[in-house]
């Protein structure tokens, strides 16, 4: 499998990716504490009960991560020389331990690298749904991406 090169990249295209997965409460305490996270409000669920939500908010990054991760392999897998940035990135609803995750992307912009001949910028826009159909994390990503050998 490989992403797609600079050429190949549509704007307005959106994708809708074939992979789902549903997160688990060991995926969020693990994520919580290797990222030395110890906000309660992710891993404790006596704390967590006494607020509004009941139980165990999933952690927001590992929700951003999870989106990202689910777009690569149509996107950039091996295709990419980096990622430039990560901007408004949004959290409309919570994840909790249960909710299967979806995710779309829609190629935004591109332009040629100034510097590089052999290279583009591309700015997607990621947003991820619980089963619900609930929005529940959204990102613009500007990736700095390989364009096709020169055959």
């Amino acid at each position: 499998m490989r992403g797609l090169y600079f050429e190949e990249f549509e704007i307005g295209k959106t994708i809708e990716h074939t992979i789902r997965r549903t997160v688990t409460e060991m995926d969020n305490t693990l994520f919580s504490c290797m990222t030395h996270n110890p906000q309660p409000l992710h891993i404790d669920h006596d704390f967590a009960s006494q607020t509004e939500w009941k139980k165990p908010l999933v952690n927001s990054l590992f929700t951003l991560g999870l989106m990202i991760g689910i777009s690569v392999n149509d996107t950039t897998i091996g295709t990419t020389i980096g990622n430039l940035g990560m901007t408004d990135v949004k959290f409309p609803k919570p994840v909790f331990h249960g909710d299967t995750i979806r995710v779309t992307t829609v190629v935004l912009t591109k332009r040629e690298s100034k510097s590089r001949p052999d290279a583009g910028l591309v700015e997607f826009k990621h947003c991820a749904f619980n089963q619900r159909g609930e929005l529940v994390a959204e990102c613009v990503r500007q990736a700095f991406m390989r364009k096709q050998p020169k055959a």
